[in-house]
């Protein structure tokens, strides 16, 4: 290489590790998750993702780690569908001569000075050690990152500075992953059988020590078959097209960049079953350092093209070179960024958040009709959308990112003719959306042995509820009319085909339901079901009117006369039908803290309001076992909507315990089992901040100031920075003023404020 080019490729290298070594510096700490060797015992994996494609973290930095993209499924027979593993591209092998690092056993000695940091804000993850195997020490840094500018790349910097002359080899493989084994009929078998099947391939359900998955059994992945996989050692590409099983067509791309002035003495091509690799061997100088840097581009039907493509993308991205490419990743994010919440006064909470939102970012698109997978792009819950789309990721996203949270009600436009055969199914009108709804295809998924979840109808409440809520905080009629319309429509047509008229009480009900307390799975007139029905005919009735369309009367009518069951002695809501018993252990020991979640906000007074909290947590000391973390931000919202500020710093610290697992809080679903990645329960916490701590609603008028603002006796100030209300952006805070008493501030104009001492 001519030693003019040499200089100058140096002298990039250079400024690119200043600039990083600034950046990180530079970011502040609520922002970055460190992994220390003191976590190899218990690494709970992140993962990097852009919304479109991902990969999972390793405590190297360097292992083979499985990858997932967006709607991207495994339909195998008598299975549910999956998320079909894509090959994994983070890998990178490396031996000094004594072993290579990937096997080498994990501990503080072979891995010296060691440091795993997730940086949130710039969207990488960067390791450093000292390997140190066989007599021979090597430092190493390795960044990856999954490009947040251009949605189709990625890459991975390897950079190695041995401390000894001599021969060393490296690998840069796509792994090929074979079919998971054993898989199990689970479109079939109930739980029981399942339980059975389960134990006699020598597993079981149970509660694992972290960070071991409790539900593998269950949640693994599915499979990408390769159709076609080569390599050219000329132009150091892989490439590959895959399929996944009965489903759609990806394909997959490398190209690697290797340290100018590398004494190279081969590089072959490996072409196995498993493993499609560039394999090379080279001469290196104690002291000096080599970067190798693998660009990888990615891409499915529908979504990019073929492997050809893959490998031009993976080529170009090459040719600009690693500073350009980060650097566009750094920026984008950090205009992502720019929409925030901060905290004054709880570090802890700060940093949370910001995991939380961090999650919830990675995996946004823009422009699509893609939900979100009830644990992101990772194989947990299947990766379905549930009610968790609708009802508690799309709110959290809805101010701060609209056009991140898009894609989750344009999803249920698209998939409204399956919503409206499977109504036709169950012999109902209108649309009735499925439990666990398929990514791409919107057809039911629910595994066998939740059968009983097809009676968990309030999903359809949630969908209309979350379509009106766009329109809310967009005032896009246009929008509303040719896509939330219809959505809303049909809704609002299945619940009155589906709700009985009791003549002797006068009323509606709805018969037959499962509760979200869903131990509670066949009982009449769930209260947060039929709140939310009433919800959803009511947003119809509006809805019509500002479309120019005719709205049933029947719709409110039901409304009017819609049953909440409710104990006039005590003051205070039922779960159901006081006729159906409340004896079951559950999660949550009672779901009337449900009717005080910001989405349905069941009107009520102060007095019946604090009766349904304090049977809320009777019920969970009695009733309840290992509750959800979903839990734990409704008692939050609670507490806030009754202004008591102690009581709501109490159950938002208590989200921060045991649900976050180190190192990179990830979110669990309890705090006794592994069930990670939960997106929900990312959002529930967002919300008990943007909903819960301001009292800010969206309601039939817009955004409305509905109860006094609330800060835990700690915090000095939360901002709600560069919400987005109907097209202009506001910093709306929360603060005390000279005297101490807490007041919003920055609202927009419109905004009605409650008479609150809310101020614009």
């Amino acid at each position: 290489m001519r030693p003019r080019f040499t200089a100058r490729l140096l002298s990039s290298l250079l400024a690119l590790t200043c600039a990083c070594a600034s950046a990180s510096a530079a970011t502040p700490d609520s922002f970055l998750l460190t992994a220390t060797s003191h976590d190899f015992g218990h690494y709970f994996p992140t993962y990097l993702a852009n919304g479109y494609f991902s990969t999972m973290s390793t405590p190297r930095g360097t292992g083979p780690a499985r990858a997932y993209m967006a709607a991207f499924m495994d339909y195998t027979r008598d299975d549910i569908s999956r998320p079909a593993a894509i090959p994994g591209w983070s890998e990178v092998d490396y031996n000094p001569g004594g072993g290579w690092l990937n096997a080498v056993r994990l501990d503080a000695t072979h891995f010296a000075d060691y440091a795993q940091t997730l940086n949130m804000r710039d969207g990488t993850l960067r390791t450093r050690y000292r390997f140190d195997y066989a007599h021979r020490a090597t430092d190493v840094r390795v960044t990856t990152f999954v490009s947040q500018a251009d949605k189709h790349l990625a890459a991975t910097r390897f950079t190695i500075t041995p401390q000894f002359n001599g021969t060393v080899q490296l690998r840069f493989p796509l792994r090929l992953w074979s079919q998971h084994a054993p898989r199990f009929a689970i479109g079939k078998l109930d739980y029981q059988q399942l339980t059975d099947a389960v134990i006699a391939s020598g597993q079981n359900l149970g509660n694992k020590p972290v960070p071991t998955a409790d539900r593998a059994p269950i949640w693994y992945p599915g499979y990408t078959r390769m159709l076609d996989a080569r390599g050219d050692t000329k132009a150091r590409t892989l490439r590959v097209d895959g399929r996944a099983v009965q489903g759609l067509r990806m394909a997959m791309a490398a190209a690697l960049d290797l340290p100018d002035g590398l004494a190279l003495r081969s590089l072959k091509l490996h072409q196995g079953p498993h493993r499609l690799s560039l394999d090379l061997t080279a001469e290196v100088e104690a002291g000096h350092t080599y970067t190798f840097v693998k660009y990888v581009a990615a891409s499915r039907q529908d979504w990019g093209g073929d492997a050809q493509a893959d490998r031009a993308l993976a080529q170009a991205a090459r040719a600009r070179g690693l500073d350009a490419l980060l650097a566009e990743h750094r920026a984008a994010w950090h205009r992502l960024w720019q929409s925030d919440i901060v905290i004054d006064g709880d570090p802890r909470a700060q940093k949370a958040v910001h995991s939380d939102l961090y999650y919830l970012l990675s995996n946004t698109t823009t422009d699509t009709a893609w939900p979100m997978g009830a644990c992101a792009l990772t194989p947990n819950y299947a990766g379905h959308a549930f009610w968790d789309s609708d009802s508690w990721v799309f709110p959290a996203l809805l101010l701060l990112h609209p056009e991140r949270a898009k894609p989750i009600v344009m999803f249920r436009h698209r998939t409204l003719p399956q919503a409206l055969d499977r109504a036709r199914q169950f012999g109902v009108k209108g649309a009735m959306y499925p439990w666990e709804a398929d990514p791409q295809t919107g057809i039911d998924n629910t595994p066998h042995f939740a059968h009983e979840a097809w009676r968990e109808i309030h999903v359809n409440a949630d969908v209309a509820i979350a379509q009106w809520q766009y329109y809310l905080a967009t005032g896009d009629r246009a929008w509303l009319k040719h896509t939330g319309w219809p959505v809303i429509r049909d809704v609002a047509r299945f619940w009155a085909s589906r709700v009985t008229w009791n003549k002797a009480a006068k009323r509606f009900e709805i018969l037959h339901v499962t509760s979200p307390d869903e131990a509670y799975d066949d009982v009449p007139n769930d209260s947060f079901t039929n709140a939310a029905a009433r919800k959803a005919l009511r947003i119809a009735v509006r809805a019509a009117k500002l479309v120019g369309a005719k709205p049933d009367p029947r719709w409110t009518t039901i409304a009017d006369a819609m049953y909440v069951p409710f104990d006039a002695r005590a003051q205070r809501h039922y779960d159901f039908d006081p006729s159906a018993p409340h004896d079951k252990i559950t999660w949550m020991g009672s779901s009337l803290a449900w009717l005080m979640y910001p989405n349905l906000d069941l009107p009520m007074t102060p007095a019946v309001r604090r009766n349904d909290l304090t049977w809320q947590l009777e019920q969970l000391k009695t009733h309840g076992d290992d509750p959800n973390e979903m839990m734990m931000v409704m008692l939050a919202v609670a507490e806030a909507e009754l202004g008591d500020a102690p009581r709501t710093g109490y159950w938002i610290d208590h989200n921060l315990h045991g649900f976050l697992k180190p190192p990179f809080n990830v979110r669990t679903e309890t705090r006794a089992n592994n069930a990670g990645y939960i997106l929900a329960t990312s959002a529930g916490f967002v919300q008990s901040l943007v909903y819960g701590l301001s009292g800010l609603r969206l309601e039939h008028g817009g955004l409305r100031a509905a109860y006094p603002p609330v800060l835990p006796p700690s915090w000095t100030s939360m901002t709600l920075r560069n919400v987005d209300y109907r097209g202009q952006r506001y910093d709306i805070v929360v603060d005390r003023d000279a005297s101490g008493h807490v007041r919003l501030r920055g609202l927009p104009p419109s905004v009605v404020h409650a008479a609150t001492g809310a101020q614009p």
